[in-house]
């Protein structure tokens, strides 16, 4: 998953930040789909990497994530953002969330502990 993130990090189109993020997610049957952030004039078009990826499988008629890892060219590895954690969240409120810098510590959390109380389809009346 690491090096699929990577493959996708290099396609990321991110001239306003210069932050190049890749993603990639492994799905219940061991498929890997991979996203970069690709943003826009108008910051808020902007789609993460993590959406990206999932938005990639789940149009692939993947709807159970197991995983996801998260590649950025910061040093420390950076988890995803409040709204990429709500969309993890949807698909699998316990999937893996791996998260990777420059350095070689990687960090691993369960979307549930980076989303504490989430939203989901059982608040819904």
């Amino acid at each position: 998953m690491r090096e699929a993130a990577l493959a996708a990090l290099a396609n990321a189109y991110c001239p306003y930040s210069k932050f190049p993020v890749g993603a990639a997610v492994l799905t219940e049957n061991g498929e890997i789909f991979g996203g970069c952030n690709v943003e826009n004039a108008s910051y808020g078009l902007t789609i993460c990497a993590e959406r990206n990826a999932i938005f990639h499988a789940i149009s692939n008629g993947h709807r159970n994530l197991i995983a996801i890892a998260v590649v950025t060219p910061s040093p420390q590895p950076m988890p995803p953002c409040g709204a990429c954690r709500q969309v993890i969240h949807e698909f699998n409120p316990e999937a893996d969330v791996l998260c990777f810098g420059q350095d070689t510590n990687a960090k691993h959390f369960k979307v549930s502990e980076l989303l504490m109380a989430a939203f989901s389809r059982h608040n819904i009346i």
